[in-house]
């Protein structure tokens, strides 16, 4: 069996077979077949697609790659979220001491900023002694003790899917639907989860800009899932502008105590049976909440997401949810006095504003442009060697649909130096879209777009 061959026939739109599959991604990991033919294959995948069926068996390959996170001994259900990615996106420093104080056991592996979008990772590692570095019994220990342990994917886990990566990065292929699919699946069942809920982003802050495109990753990976005999449920949701208030690390940090503890939001129920949220940090809670509920639903431990989602506001309301966060903090070497010290204080010394130029009703906020403004100050990164500092970042003072008069205060700017903070300004000056006010402009209908399941 030749590499060579393989390449013609998916390139010509032929369906690969598993033992095609098998020789080519294990010879890639052996270092026995070139970057240059693989290379060639993905840019073939990336223009012929794959069915299915090799979607599922290059999952099933990428999987048995490394090692299988071992939980036994732990009672479960084993759920899990992930995110395409997004601004201002802590929902998983929310969402997982949420879901663990209802009974979820969490085994979660994220990543690192890169890009636009910020990575669970950095945010956590900017609370003080925080350590997502671990081996596989104290990650099994942690998820006993608090419901839910945070690291990120070693060179053990799942070895393809991490050459494989940086490969697309370089060739240009990684909006592939089935090289994505393969790469989340298979990082998320290694580490042991039962049940999946993705977090599929949609809008000119997501990957996926459109909603078709979101669409049709959600239900290639829904129907992956299902074929690997896993519950996976994928929702929508809006990224058009920052979630929450906050875009940068420990300001994140910051903003997810604040709702952990009530602070921010408000949720009731109109008469026919919808949640409303109101606050400054409404549309986070309201991405949190629906992910969380569908957590429950996918773990068996709540019969629909109603029932789910008043379990959540109980959770969060007697301050369940923000103890199994400090449990986590402290099982994970966070100082959780000194992270509470810092609350509203630590901040990089030079402070800038980016004010509305003209009244009207601010149209919107665009999430791509804050994204990279917090690049510019540090928050995020242009390649993975970059390093992150904890305490740059971009507060959202204006959320998009409100009235303001001209020169009124849209965000507030954290920087080291004078020029990255005025290379933030400039992009944040760009980002605002201000309507008239007569036009009666007004916010996202709901953060949630879509949710595609099979139960």
């Amino acid at each position: 069996m030749r590499a060579l061959d393989i390449i013609i026939k998916k390139r010509s739109g032929q369906q690969l077979t598993k033992e095609e599959l098998v020789h080519l991604i294990n010879g890639y990991v052996a270092g026995e077949i070139p970057e240059y033919q693989i290379s060639a294959w993905l840019m073939a995948v990336f223009f012929q697609g794959m069915t299915p069926e090799e979607t599922k068996v290059l999952t099933e390959i990428m999987i048995a790659s490394g090692d299988v996170f071992d939980l036994t001994g732990l009672s479960g259900p084993f759920v899990d979220k992930h995110s395409t990615g997004g601004v201002g996106d802590k929902v998983s420093l929310i969402l997982a001491p949420l879901a663990a104080s209802l009974g979820v056991q969490i085994p979660m592996m994220s990543g690192r900023s890169l890009g636009h979008t910020g990575g669970t990772l950095d945010k956590l590692e900017s609370i003080p002694g925080y350590s997502t570095a671990m081996d596989q019994p104290r990650f099994r220990e942690i998820i006993g003790s608090c419901g839910f342990a945070m690291t990120g994917q070693s060179r053990e886990i799942v070895p393809a899917d991490r050459l494989l990566y940086a490969l697309r990065d370089a060739t240009g292929t990684v909006e592939s639907i089935p090289l994505i699919t393969g790469s989340i699946l298979s990082k998320k069942f290694a580490e042991g989860a039962d049940a999946l809920v993705f977090d599929v982003k949609t809008g000119p802050g997501a990957f996926m800009k459109t909603q078709e495109q979101a669409r049709n990753l959600a239900q290639s990976l829904v129907a992956t899932g299902r074929q690997l005999g896993k519950t996976v449920v994928a929702v929508l949701t809006r990224m058009d502008a920052p979630l929450g208030t906050m875009v940068g690390n420990f300001l994140e940090v910051e903003e997810s105590i604040a709702c952990l503890q009530g602070e921010g939001w408000e949720a009731q129920r109109t008469p026919q049976g919808q949640l409303v949220y109101t606050g400054p940090s409404a549309d986070l809670m309201e991405v949190t909440i629906r992910l969380t509920a569908w957590m429950l639903v996918a773990g068996g431990i709540a019969g629909d997401v109603t029932d789910a989602e008043d379990r959540c506001l109980s959770a969060l309301a007697d301050g369940r949810a923000y103890q199994h966060f400090l449990d986590n903090v402290r099982l994970q070497g966070g100082d959780i006095q000194e992270m509470e010290r810092r609350i509203g204080t630590w901040r990089a010394p030079i402070e800038l504003r980016v004010s509305a130029p003209r009244a009207g009703v601010v149209a919107s906020l665009d999430a791509f442009k804050v994204g990279m403004a917090g690049v510019y100050l540090g928050a995020g990164r242009n390649k993975t060697t970059d390093p992150v500092q904890p305490h740059v970042g971009v507060e959202v003072l204006i959320k998009p649909g409100t009235e303001v008069t001209r020169g009124q205060d849209i965000y507030r700017l954290w920087a080291q130096t004078q020029e990255q903070a005025d290379e933030a300004r400039t992009l944040l000056e760009k980002s605002i879209e201000i309507g008239d006010a007569s036009t009666g402009v007004a916010g996202p209908s709901g953060m949630i777009v879509e949710e595609l399941y099979d139960l």
